[in-house]
């Protein structure tokens, strides 16, 4: 389990970064693609600028917001032959590589286009006169783009391991929940284990002596007896353990109707008052009317089970018990179930819910097996409410907090 923990944070990882990846890529892409379609653009539009009034002695800002320095422009007769040439920034007097330029030029069907030996751009205008070619210098749009590539890998680079650093804390996070389930899980086996052992011990041990010549029809009786007792708790643990499979199963579709929540309050404490007058203890009880929640109705039967039967095992003597079901803000109700008892400590209240938790010795002479504030939870849970525990100047007091219908 630990391997497949370290694989799922690895996955994890990997679709992250892949993402991650992705994203930079595109994004610094973008900027790249449209940074020099706009320096290719810009240029283009000076040299259309400066091909629109050819050798004009102007002054270089009158040309237009557009124009970028250095350039220089040729006029082409009809016949072929250099009429004219100008620009100032550049040596025109070499007639050969002024012809090679034009040749390049003269070769593309083009009209605008790069002669990459040279780091020019060129613009080709054709008129009944002949034809101007202008030329301009891109020797600095080529290092802005080779400095933003570079800024893009180092920004990309840094951007990536902050991001693998970020991931790799977030794949902790996410697996969290899986790792919890497992150890809850392992848990729950050791303890479901633990607590049939016992009972199958007894079981097996009184067999033996059942069938042993050496005891008397009376002792056998007695032994059948501690068979049957103990066969019935293991009965009991395993409903249990199914109950609280089936509530906390995903799978697990809950039958959800509107449910008469003060009804059924005052209906499960109707079998729970001889049970508390027998053994001398005061139930009270103060419930609301026309209170609706929706769910499953026999799993909030379960619930009140379980919390007025908890009441019942850990009253203190002659102590009392009080049930009380009201509205609780807007759109809540609030169930309370308190009695009179032993102080929970706060190491208790945190632990309480866990399955098979027992925290003092009260919960083991009374025959529990820690499930059934677990089988609570985990139906309030299902009805998208909480449950919780407070327990201060000797009594205990569940609360559980539902959404009802306003």
């Amino acid at each position: 389990m630990v391997n497949m923990i370290k694989k799922l944070r690895i996955k994890f990882v990997i679709i992250n970064m892949s993402i991650v990846t992705i994203m930079l890529c595109v994004m610094f892409g973008l900027v790249f693609h449209f940074t020099k379609a706009n320096l290719e653009q810009e240029s283009i539009n000076m040299m259309q600028n400066i091909a629109g009034r050819p050798f004009q002695l102007v002054i270089p800002n009158e040309l237009g917001k557009d124009v970028r320095l250095p350039y220089f422009m040729i006029q082409i007769g009809i016949r072929g032959e250099m009429i004219a040439r100008g620009g100032g920034y550049y040596d025109l007097s070499n007639d050969e590589f002024l012809d090679d330029l034009v040749a390049v030029i003269y070769s593309s069907p083009k009209n605008s286009g790069i002669i990459r030996d040279y780091n020019l751009r060129y613009y080709r205008v054709d008129s009944p006169r002949g034809h101007y070619l202008v030329f301009a210098d891109i020797t600095s749009e080529l290092a802005t783009l080779d400095n933003l590539m570079k800024t893009s890998f180092i920004i990309g680079g840094l951007s990536f391991l902050m991001f693998l650093a970020v991931s790799i804390q977030l794949s902790k996070w996410a697996v969290q929940p899986v790792d919890l389930a497992w150890k809850e899980q392992k848990q729950f086996v050791a303890d479901a284990s633990h607590e049939l052992k016992t009972p199958l011990t007894v079981i097996m041990t009184n067999v033996e002596l059942a069938q042993s010549q050496e005891f008397d029809d009376q002792n056998k009786q007695r032994f059948l007896s501690n068979i049957l007792t103990m066969s019935r708790q293991m009965q009991v643990l395993i409903e249990r353990m199914l109950e609280l499979a089936k509530v906390d199963s995903s799978d697990s579709k809950m039958k959800s109707d509107m449910v008469d929540f003060s009804k059924l309050v005052s209906d499960a404490v109707l079998p729970f008052e001889p049970v508390f007058f027998e053994k001398g203890l005061t139930l009270i009880a103060q419930i609301d009317e026309n209170i609706e929640v929706e769910g499953e109705e026999s799993e909030l039967c379960q619930l009140l089970d379980v919390l007025l039967d908890n009441a019942h095992k850990y009253s203190k003597e002659v102590g009392t018990t009080w049930i009380s079901l009201k509205k609780h803000g807007r759109g809540r109700c609030l169930l309370t179930v308190a009695n009179e008892g032993e102080s929970i400590s706060p190491e208790e209240v945190k632990n309480i819910f866990k399955r098979f938790y027992r925290g003092d010795q009260a919960r083991c002479r009374t025959g529990s097996f820690g499930l059934g504030l677990s089988i609570a939870e985990a139906i309030v849970t299902r009805h998208r409410g909480k449950i919780w525990l407070e327990s201060s100047d000797g009594i205990n007091r569940f609360h559980v907090e539902l959404p009802d219908k306003q």
